[in-house]
């Protein structure tokens, strides 16, 4: 009965994961409907706080876009890719790396991706470095932006146990940067040069000076507007806030009731502080309510919740209906070597192409296996396994905007240009997580 409800569950998150969209939300359901009503199994109670706070920041994060702060900030990061062409290789992971680390998306890398391969094109550098690693970058940062679904989730499952968003981000976020930028060290030196390049030749005798192909137009024209600053003003305004009401407990009210005393949660904090700053932003900023829930940003957030809600929920029936199973046999393995606990999270997010719905639907069975919470901690940039199959919608985004042809998809699928850099990146970055959690807890 174990391995039926355990193909049923592969079997829904296949499908879901082919589907794309909201198709891995509704399999996930469909999947959780078989294992109750087939399988007799209880399911257990949904994941309601952690969509409810992915829907508050998506709110805010979709607020800032239509109020055109979104635009600002790649106006800023172009400004800063084009002063140092040269080192384009760590400066673009590093832009996209702070475009998720405060938007919570790594989404938002779409908009200075193409110019991060005209930077390179125009420095004569090898599109194919810089843009693999900072299509890793912007999803490495996901697991330290104190605002992404899969940190707020990450910290709903662990705040019990008295982890706060600080005990997090003191790990994750040094140890994605710094993995980030072992990765562009690694990507920097791979490759033929631009000019060697056999596809690059190919592409440019199509053109008919033989020399350059057209260049993407600069958005040095673009003036920004004091709504836009403002936007993002508001926004990093809500995201400190919530780094420091996670980081600092007594900054949240407590009320007594009898002898018992209660202490505002995490996940009702950030549901009201970025719904606050939503609102702000709509009203300080000017920005139209109908544009916050048209744009991108706010549509791959709502795709989340939706795969978070079916996939986690089946998943959290599926482990707690069959916890002694898993107790009895994989329990003493992952105890004395936790790293496999990361590989089994690795391999979860390549089928889920979701950080925050593979935190949700793995990291319960790690703290019900009683892995110490500083190893988990250390190994949530795991679950950055998306890139390992290349069709997750940032990979294909880079391979559209490198007009030269030198990112790829290789002859054999997995040998494309982002599997280097993106197994360096995550190993390094668990890596030095598990030293960082060794030093500081």
């Amino acid at each position: 009965m174990f391995l039926l409800q355990a193909l049923v569950v592969l079997a829904a998150i296949f499908v879901g994961a082919r589907m794309g969209g909201v198709g891995l939300g509704v399999m996930g359901g469909a999947g959780l409907a078989v294992l109750v009503f087939v399988f007799n199994l209880q399911p257990t109670s949904a994941p309601i706080d952690v969509m409810l706070m992915i829907l508050a920041v998506v709110t805010a994060a979709g607020a800032l876009q239509a109020a055109g702060g979104l635009e600002y900030l790649v106006h800023l990061a172009e400004r800063m890719l084009r002063s140092n062409p040269s080192r384009i290789t760590f400066v673009g992971p590093i832009v996209t790396y702070l475009f998720t680390f405060c938007a919570g998306t790594g989404h938002v890398a779409y908009s200075v991706m193409p110019v991060i391969a005209e930077v390179a094109r125009e420095a004569k550098v090898r599109p194919e470095r810089p843009m693999s690693i900072s299509a890793i970058a912007s999803q490495q940062a996901i697991t330290a932006s104190p605002i992404s679904a899969a940190t707020v989730a990450l910290l709903a499952l662990l705040a019990p146990s008295g982890v706060t968003l600080f005990d997090i981000m003191k790990v994750c976020v040094p140890a994605t940067f710094i993995g980030c930028m072992v990765g562009a060290f690694v990507a920097n030196r791979t490759g033929k040069n631009l000019e060697d390049d056999p596809e690059y030749k190919v592409r440019l005798s199509e053109y008919a000076d033989g020399e350059t192909l057209p260049h993407t137009a600069s958005g040095s024209a673009y003036v920004p507007t004091w709504q836009s600053k403002l936007a993002v003003g508001l926004f990093l305004l809500g995201a400190l806030l919530v780094v420091l009401l996670g980081s600092f407990e007594r900054l949240r009210p407590t009320w007594t009731v009898g002898d018992v005393v209660t202490r505002l949660s995490m996940p009702s904090t950030i549901e009201m502080v970025m719904l606050t700053i939503a609102a702000a932003i709509i009203l300080g900023c000017r920005a139209k309510v109908e544009n916050v829930i048209k744009n991108d940003v706010f549509l791959a957030g709502a795709q989340a919740v939706i795969g978070i809600f079916g996939v986690a929920w089946m998943g959290d029936t599926f482990f707690q209906g069959n916890i002694e199973t898993f107790k009895g046999s994989i329990q003493g393995m992952v105890t004395s070597a936790p790293w496999l606990f990361a590989v089994a999270l690795f391999a979860l997010s390549v089928l889920l192409y979701s950080q925050a719905a593979t935190v949700r639907a793995l990291m319960p069975l790690g703290i019900t296996l009683g892995i110490p919470f500083p190893w988990l901690i250390a190994m949530f940039p795991s679950v950055n396994g998306y890139f390992f199959i290349p069709n997750y919608p940032t990979i294909i985004a880079a391979i559209a905007f490198d007009r030269t042809g030198t990112t790829r998809i290789g002859k054999y699928l997995l040998n494309h240009s982002f599997m280097i850099p993106g197994l360096v990146s995550t190993i390094s970055a668990v890596s030095i997580g598990l030293v960082l959690s060794w030093l500081l807890f």
